[in-house]
């Protein structure tokens, strides 16, 4: 997916002649750096994660103390099926209209993928809401955090466990289900049953995933599901 479709020597003559240039995303372990140590540029490596596979490489004259970082890591939540890897998600990207050009590595974390992007493609994912049939949240990554922790509205038929854990942690709802069978959920500190009902104020825990607190129901929509407020704590 990295291009290489890009002049290096051709980009930093521009930089040394006081321009801001940079690459599109570029595997770096196929990045010839030695053309970079020039006395008349300075340049940064931008890939979003500590430890990126690809990167876009932002060039600019010496006189410029320092550039914005153009790469933000994305949060892509929904149900996604449990058969599903990072490529299926470009896949979709791609069917999405989505340019793949201007994305650089996607990983999984806790039930939802992490998508670097800059540019055109960053500001489609934000505007995204649908990938194929899934409903999705798009939201700004928080990576340094060990424990993120966010309030998210959500759409679910049911107060079932299985379909408000399912929706909150944005896993599939047989992955959920998995983790329910096998006595890794629990609703306000016992362990809950998919059938079980979760009522306002009321807390539960999936291991690996983290914890969720009911906070509220926003109001009931017209094909009779329930909008509910939730508070996501992610984490081990």
């Amino acid at each position: 997916m990295a291009s290489t479709d890009f002049n290096l020597n051709k980009l930093i003559a521009q930089a040394a002649g006081g321009r801001v240039v940079r690459t599109p995303f570029v595997a770096l372990d196929a990045l010839d750096r030695r053309p970079l140590n020039n006395s008349e540029i300075k340049f940064l490596i931008s890939g979003g994660f500590a430890t990126p596979q690809r990167a876009v490489v932002t060039l600019y004259p010496v006189h410029i103390p320092s550039v914005t970082d153009p790469v933000e890591v994305l949060e892509l939540s929904a149900e996604f099926p449990p058969t599903w890897e990072s490529a299926d998600v470009l896949v979709a990207l791609k069917a999405a209209g989505i340019d793949l050009e201007q994305l650089g590595d996607v990983r999984f974390e806790r039930g939802s993928y992490l998508v670097a992007a800059t540019g055109k493609a960053k500001e489609q994912l934000e505007k995204l809401a649908q990938l194929g049939n899934l409903e999705l949240t798009v939201e700004k990554a928080e990576l340094n955090a060990s424990a993120r922790v966010k309030t998210r509205e959500v759409v679910v038929p049911s107060m079932r466990v299985d379909a408000v854990g399912a929706k909150g942690f944005g896993v599939s709802r047989s992955y959920f289900q998995g983790g329910l069978e096998n006595g890794k959920v629990r609703l306000n500190g016992q362990p809950a049953k998919a059938s079980s009902e979760i009522r306002e104020g009321d807390t539960l825990s999936a291991e690996g995933l983290g914890r969720l607190e009911f906070k509220r129901v926003v109001n009931e929509t017209r094909r009779g599901n329930y909008k509910l407020e939730l508070e996501i704590h992610k984490g081990g």
